[in-house]
């Protein structure tokens, strides 16, 4: 992919993310359901994108969808571009980071809030940052 405001080459990206970060944001992997430390974490705050930092999820967009990735029903809006994925025999919406192109998830329509989506992302995409207080 290109046209993101931050291109670097695969090498600038191995040695800034970690093996595994490497593989689910450049690579397009998925962690293990239930594995995620974002999973079953409710905390109030922001989740980022672990490649550049940029804000993608309130954690009041998020909510347990069983699936075994954390789940939320919107994106901070502007934050993720979609992406058709015929990957895996399978017609899907990837979802990247809109900064950098890092591999976040899938979003699909089957979520149970008023939006009516649910964005399963990998917990290896974010990281996340509590409000000052």
């Amino acid at each position: 992919m290109s046209n993101f405001k931050i291109n670097k080459s695969d090498k600038e990206w191995q040695d800034q993310l970690t093996d595994e970060e490497y593989h689910i944001l450049r690579d397009k992997g998925t962690e293990r359901p239930h594995t995620g430390k974002f999973n079953l974490h409710f905390e109030e705050g922001t989740y980022k994108c672990s490649g550049c930092n940029q804000q993608l999820f309130e954690s009041s967009s998020k909510f347990d969808a069983h699936c075994g990735w954390p789940s939320f029903d919107e994106s901070i809006k502007g934050t993720v571009k979609y992406v058709l994925d015929k990957a895996h025999g399978m017609t899907r919406t990837e979802i990247v980071c809109s900064n950098c192109g890092g591999h976040l998830g899938h979003v699909f329509n089957d979520g149970p809030t008023e939006t009516g989506t649910r964005y399963c992302v990998n917990s290896i995409s974010v990281k996340f940052d509590k409000p000052d207080k």
